[in-house]
């Protein structure tokens, strides 16, 4: 299901965890990713994902900390 533009959540996937639509990528490993000091870049190679999906997981992450943070 669709929660956010590019980022989804299913049962199935990761525990429930939202992810990066498409993928198996989830949200906070995004975050701590970029929060380590990655770049964009090195996180769209390493994980497969264009900028624009890392920019959704950025506008998501603020507006649902909650969900991330409490599974």
């Amino acid at each position: 299901m669709e929660i956010a533009p590019r980022i989804t959540v299913g049962e199935t996937i990761r525990f429930g965890k939202p992810v990066v639509k498409g993928t198996r990528v989830p949200v906070d490993l995004v975050l701590g990713k970029l929060a380590g000091g990655m770049t964009y870049e090195e996180v769209m190679a390493e994980y497969e994902l264009t900028k624009e999906e890392i920019l959704a997981v950025l506008d998501y992450a603020p507006k649902h900390r909650r969900k991330l943070t409490c599974g």
